[in-house]
């Protein structure tokens, strides 16, 4: 696709600074000085027409009096001027602009409508904005220094993105007697035009960037933001601190899992699922960062601790117990080479304890067979200076293991002035020490999270998981029936067909409006049976009295119904009543009590929650929440973050849970959140499991109405993998082609078809001589984020050697929506025994459709000259085809949807 589109406002050229000046103080000032100051290489123009020169440079009147061409404008003048300077802008055909200027919407009406003029006429003249009311873009390495903050920044390979500016100059200032480095340093402020997913696209392909740290107080658009993210995540470390974790408002909840949900917990699984880490502290930010970049591979949460002195090895492994670490079982291989290097007093376990005598080369016999340990998934080693410790000599020893191994290795090396040149040295060597345990064991903490979420991240789940269908369409004139009788909360019938109609087994009921009915239904359902009350307006029927259990013969159900109503009359006087239901007891001896929930975030949509169920669901508090669409391994997930997942395996007399069953019944629930968008809220509780399998003993269901979208996703953050574009096609010859979204499994499959393909299709595809596919370009073309691109994949099923049946990639044909929203790129290569027999067409056409189902309305690609079957293909598939205006080697084509 050629250079990014926030080039212009990232690496600008030249750049326009409105609002310069001489004034002590000002911000027009300091952003010119600043400017000045930090060497920027481009052409730089002071504006303001009330100086010929501004600290000693020719000023400008207005942009128009530019003679150049200027990429960036930065505006520092009052509020009022901003939306006649973006206009003029427009004019002389600027890219971008970075508003520092505040007083715009957080200033009341007023400030409203200046800002819906200074976006309406950024959008006439395609300019993007950063801020307003923002600090203001560095890009140390180019010079770039748009900020009036004071003082500038080293250059390195962090970026730094943040929705508050004051943090930003705290940072700046900490930074550099830290010694830390950024590749950029970009203050959002109000964001109303460029916001974290555009910046994180750019941040991606920014050979400057090995790390992207955020500070983040709010999302807008959740879809784009995690999109955004999860790209990133990728292919580059992601660690971001969020505020506003506690919230001190309260809700009026219709149901457990409203009440039990904030948003923040919403929050926290969408960013586990995107790979990122989250922590809570600045000082952690760049503590993980600088973890990260040391080239550790985490790979898990086992945690290994060599120490000179025993309490801070007890210390450490307090803290990591707290925070679920694993204290790594040493192999008795490791255990008999400590034999052979440490004295016979060593601790004989983890903590490795090796005594405080202990000189550089024990602390690298110890460290070095912890590391290699296959239990062991880091380390953390520790020194308290004694009277005989030589500190410099046993961290020299640390860091040279440091750059022989990928496992994570931390040091810590506690007290003052006898460790100081060992933590400079720890510094320059750019490896992670601390000066007590607790900050150590929290980064490896993150860095095993880190690698449980990327893990996350490589899940792309179905929203139709299992091979019997559900009854979508019944379910959906469910709420339909309950939205045209104006009501959002269905009763509990309704809400037991609609767990039906996705197979979730649920217990049999009934409704009963006399106690004669009551009676009835008891006799033909078998005692002993449940009665509870049957009301729209009642969330918890417990506590209104509503609920009888065990009800063992036909005398006492009159009288229960008489009592119930009694009950419920005088605790909610004004509820509405339509009867009672009535259903078998669940006699499940092995049973657990859980709950299953779905809510809606305001700003991330549908999430799912399990955990303990029963009367205390609120007060246990015991609940594992994640975004949906699901799969086995984010279910499995799911259910280990809760407590109650220990009690689901075989304790005391009680055998094991059927997890199958159970996991199956959340995959179930992840279906109905992805294909029922008016799905608001759901409690199944109890959910009761036992070694046979799940049952829904009760549900409560809350809908809404929603508006029909084209996209019919649109109602979710994470795009679910679109299984309703996998196709069948038949080849002349009767075999068979399936056409299916490409996964993450089929890794192995791109590779094999890239590197058989011959060289020519090779360099027709990707314009240059590559042989075969990067790790990197394999994740990037299996790991797909179907909001933003399309990969279909044509295979044909075969046979290997023992006979089993394997899949065979013939073709694939992708597009990636252009930042436009409107049109998108596309490119396909079949395999070369394939051609001419229609299926480049086929796979074209099912791509065609595929992106006409998404809104987009154009269709692009650039083909090489020589590659005539590719251009006799567009020309056939009614294609326009132009020469290139960059390369004459290259010719456009493009298609109206």
């Amino acid at each position: 696709m050629g250079q990014h589109y926030l080039k212009p406002l990232f690496a600008p050229k030249s750049v326009a600074v409105f609002g310069a000046s001489d004034q002590t103080d000002s911000v027009g000032k300091i952003v010119f000085h600043n400017m000045l100051q930090s060497g920027y290489q481009g052409a730089l123009y002071p504006i303001n027409p009330n100086h010929p020169k501004i600290q000693g440079h020719q000023s400008y009147a207005s942009i128009a009096q530019i003679p150049e061409p200027v990429d960036l404008a930065i505006i520092a003048t009052p509020p009022h001027s901003v939306p006649d300077i973006i206009e003029e802008c427009g004019k002389h055909n600027v890219k971008a602009a970075v508003i520092i200027t505040a007083g715009f919407g957080e200033a009341g009406a007023a400030g409203i409508k200046l800002e819906r003029a200074v976006l309406e006429n950024a959008k006439r003249y395609n300019i993007r904005l950063i801020g307003p009311n923002c600090l203001g873009v560095m890009r140390p390495d180019i010079g770039l220094n748009a900020t009036f903050n004071h003082g500038s920044a080293n250059t390195g390979n962090l970026a730094f993105v943040s929705q508050s500016g004051a943090l930003c100059t705290a940072i700046l200032d900490w930074a550099k007697s830290n010694d830390v480095g950024f590749s950029s340093v970009i203050s959002m402020g109000s964001s109303i035009d460029v916001d974290f997913g555009e910046i994180l696209d750019y941040l991606v392909s920014d050979v400057a960037t090995q790390s992207i740290l955020l500070y983040i107080e709010g999302i807008r658009n959740a879809r784009s933001f995690m999109s955004a993210i999860r790209a990133a995540a990728q292919f580059k470390p992601v660690i971001l601190v969020k505020v506003g974790r506690h919230s001190v408002s309260s809700k009026a909840a219709m149901s457990h899992t409203a009440s039990l949900v904030g948003s923040d917990d919403a929050f926290d699984a969408a960013v586990r699922r995107a790979g990122v880490v989250r922590v809570q502290t600045v000082t952690q930010l760049f503590s993980v960062a600088k973890a990260l970049s040391c080239g550790f591979h985490p790979t898990g949460n086992r945690l290994a601790i060599v120490t000179n002195g025993g309490g801070p090895g007890v210390m450490a492994t307090d803290i990591a117990a707290d925070l679920g670490l694993v204290m790594a079982e040493l192999t008795d291989t490791t255990i008999n080479q400590l034999n052979q290097t440490l004295p016979g007093t060593w601790s004989h376990g983890n903590p490795v304890d090796i005594i405080g005598d202990a000189q550089a080369d024990r602390y690298r016999h110890a460290v070095k067979a912890c590391l290699e340990d296959p239990n062991v998934d880091g380390v953390l080693t520790i020194l308290t200076p004694q009277a005989m410790t030589r500190p410099l000599e046993a961290a020299n020893a640390v860091i040279e293991l440091s750059n022989q191994y990928s496992k994570p290795l931390i040091a810590c090396w506690m007290g003052g002035t006898q460790v100081e040149e060992s933590r400079r040295l720890f510094n320059h060597a750019k490896k992670p020490s601390f000066r007590t345990p607790e900050p150590a064991v929290e980064v490896f903490s993150f860095l095993s999270e880190y690698y449980q979420n990327q893990k996350l991240l490589i899940q792309v789940p179905g929203p139709l998981s299992h091979h019997l269908e559900p009854d979508v369409e019944g379910a959906r004139m469910v709420i339909e029936a309950a939205l045209q009788d104006r009501r959002k909360v269905l009763n509990e019938m309704e809400s037991k067909a609609l767990l039906s109609a996705f197979h979730i087994p649920v217990a049999k009921t009934l409704i009963a409006r006399s106690p004669n009915e009551a009676l009835q239904i008891a006799l033909e359902l078998g005692f002993p049976v449940a009665m509870k009350i049957n009301s729209p307006d009642i969330t918890h029927k417990t506590d209104a009295g509503g609920v009888i259990l065990n009800l063992t013969n036909a005398q006492a159900v009159p009288a229960a119904y008489h009592e119930m109503l009694d009950s419920v009359r005088q605790y909610r006087p004004e509820a509405r009543i339509d009867g009672v239901s009535i259903e078998p007891m669940v006699v499940k001896p092995n049973g657990r009590e859980l709950m299953v929930g779905v809510t809606n975030d305001p700003v991330f949509g549908p999430v799912i929650t399990f955990g303990a169920g029963g009367t205390m669901v609120e007060v246990m508090g015991d609940r594992s929440v994640a975004l949906p669409p699901l799969n086995s391994f984010l279910v499995k997930d799911l259910i280990q973050g809760t407590h109650v997942a220990k009690m689901l395996g075989a304790f005391r007399h009680m055998p094991a849970v059927n997890m199958d069953a159970l996991e199956s019944l959340l995959l179930r629930v992840s279906e109905m959140v992805c294909e029922l968008p008016m799905l608001m809220e759901m409690d199944i509780n109890p959910l009761i499991a036992d070694e046979h399998g799940a049952l829904a003993a009760d549900a409560r269901v809350v809908v809404a109405f929603r508006t029909p979208s084209a996209d019919r996703y649109a109602h979710m953050a994470i795009y679910p993998y679109p299984s309703h574009l996998v196709s069948n096609w038949q080849l002349s010859d009767g075999s068979n082609i399936v056409i299916r979204p490409i996964r993450p499994e089929d890794a192995e499959l791109e590779q094999v078809f890239v590197r058989e393909l011959s060289e020519e299709s090779r360099y027709f595809r990707f314009m240059n001589s590559i042989q075969e596919l990067s790790q990197a370009m394999l994740v990037r073309f299996t790991q797909i984020d179907y909001s933003r691109e399309i990969a279909l994949l044509a295979v044909r099923e075969t046979h290997g050697r023992n006979a089993e049946k394997m899949e065979v990639e013939v073709g694939v044909a992708r597009c990636a929506t252009n930042p436009d929203g409107e049109s998108c790129e596309f490119a396909i290569v079949i395999a070369d025994n394939m051609h001419g027999k229609g299926l480049g067409s086929k796979l074209m056409t099912a791509l065609m459709d595929a992106a006409r189902e998404r809104g987009l309305k154009v269709m692009q690609g650039e083909v090489l000259s020589q590659n005539s079957h590719m251009l006799k293909l567009m020309k056939n598939l009614g294609f326009t085809i132009e020469p290139s205006k960059e390369d004459d080697s290259i010719k456009s084509v493009y298609k109206l949807l």
